[in-house]
């Protein structure tokens, strides 16, 4: 039988990773790593990104930054999330605030360490991401769109990072970013559909609220429509290799979800939408293997060796 400190730091442990979103943070590293491998320098070696220093330090800092993102955003949620999550809210306060508000404190200091020796822009840009996250959990959140687009653009900055770090200009990676910006942005608007109740409850005004379910239903089917400009843009480019099956399979499944979404009214129908967007998203980083398969080939050669 295990002891009762033993069951205790168990349960801190996967009430903590509860709270950070540890699931989100292993895909987010996984992304990074695959988007430097076949997207950012696709013509260095997969070893040398791997063992790359100041990659691995980005890597961290953003570790560190979401971290605490999370916590903040917790904190601040708190009164929300009981109303639209009880059962994960019952799991993210077996840790007291306290202990998450020094964990907050802790990380974004190692985030801002972490960029700061890969140089002072770097500690700097880290610094702005954590004011950012801070400012959206504090305010931005609370209103329709500084929420939604808050909410976009922070999720994709740890790429941004690795982005600027490469120095890749390319126009394949612009048009990527766009799908991928409009698909967030769809989720986000599910993710504030699912949480209507709480944000009427506690006076945020959040895009659904403001506007109505059938207004948010509108834009959401609108930028599911413009994720077909960026996706036909990218099949004109070669590069893509294999991965335009993973674009084929985007956008039917695109497609049946805004017909599906049209059709929706109650919470789970959106929270079932909001999770196979999340599904799509983890396919899309599974997928970026597909762009250059010769890569593939070389890390296996690299092991043999």
């Amino acid at each position: 039988m295990l002891s009762f400190k033993i069951k205790r730091f168990i349960f801190k442990f996967f009430s903590l990773l509860s709270v950070i979103r540890g699931y989100n943070i292993l895909v987010l590293v996984l992304a990074q790593y695959l988007a430097a491998i076949f997207i950012f320098s696709p013509h260095s070696s997969a070893r040398n990104i791997i063992l790359d220093r100041d990659l691995f330090y980005i890597v961290l800092a953003s570790i560190c930054v979401i971290a605490s993102g999370y916590i903040i955003n917790n904190f601040y949620d708190a009164k929300v999330d009981r109303i639209n999550r009880p059962l994960k809210t019952g799991i993210d306060n077996y840790v007291k605030q306290s202990t998450k508000l020094k964990l907050y404190f802790t990380l974004n200091f190692l985030g801002f360490v972490f960029g700061y020796l890969i140089s002072l822009k770097a500690a700097l840009f880290f610094a702005i991401y954590i004011f950012g996250i801070w400012f959206y959990s504090h305010k931005l959140k609370k209103y329709a769109f500084t929420g939604l687009v808050s909410a976009t653009v922070l999720t994709i900055l740890p790429f941004f990072a690795i982005f600027i770090y490469f120095k890749n200009f390319s126009k394949i990676i612009f048009v990527h970013a766009i799908f991928l910006f409009l698909v967030l942005m769809v989720r986000e608007l599910l993710k504030d559909l699912q949480n209507m109740k709480g944000a009427i409850v506690n006076d945020y005004d959040t895009f659904p609220v403001v506007y109505g379910e059938k207004k948010t239903k509108q834009l959401s089917i609108f930028l599911l429509i413009l994720t077909l400009f960026p996706v036909v843009i990218l099949f004109s480019y070669p590069a893509i290799s294999y991965m335009k099956y993973y674009f084929y399979f985007a956008l039917i499944v695109l497609i049946f979800l805004g017909i599906y979404l049209w059709k929706s009214s109650r919470i789970k129908q959106y929270r079932l939408m909001h999770n196979v967007l999340k599904i799509l998203l983890l396919i899309g980083v599974f997928s970026l293997i597909f762009i250059d398969t010769s890569l593939i080939v070389e890390k296996v050669i690299d092991r043999l060796n």
